[in-house]
């Protein structure tokens, strides 16, 4: 279903986004994958399979799917080997690495406290 870019709910959503960094950074890497992409490239450049069974229970859709919005927001860039047969291997952009700290310090917060629930 394609978006109407003029809805109210759009340009409420570019507003927010525009002033609120908070918010910003979370259209950027949140969700239910992004995070999971984002921490298991931190450390090293992945091929698809390698990164696709770091990511239990994702599927083929929502990884491209993800993968491909990462890339447009360069936070990660996809490099296809010229072999055969081909493979894509991918790896964080210097933006994507400037998130490793904060990433670090998400992941020590929830082992802190996804055990109070």
């Amino acid at each position: 279903m394609a978006v109407k870019e003029s809805s109210t709910n759009q340009e409420n959503k570019r507003i927010i986004n525009t002033r609120c960094p908070v918010t910003f950074t979370l259209e950027m890497i949140g969700g239910r994958w992004k995070p999971l992409i984002l921490y298991n490239l931190r450390l090293s450049t992945l091929r698809y399979g390698q990164l696709k069974k770091t990511i239990p229970g994702i599927t083929e859709k929502m990884l491209i799917q993800h993968l491909r919005e990462l890339e447009a927001d360069d936070l990660i860039k996809r490099d296809v080997k010229p072999v055969v047969p081909p493979h894509v291997e991918y790896s964080l952009t210097e933006k994507g690495q400037s998130l490793g700290a904060l990433l670090n310090e998400m992941a020590e917060w929830g082992m802190k406290n996804r055990l109070n629930r």
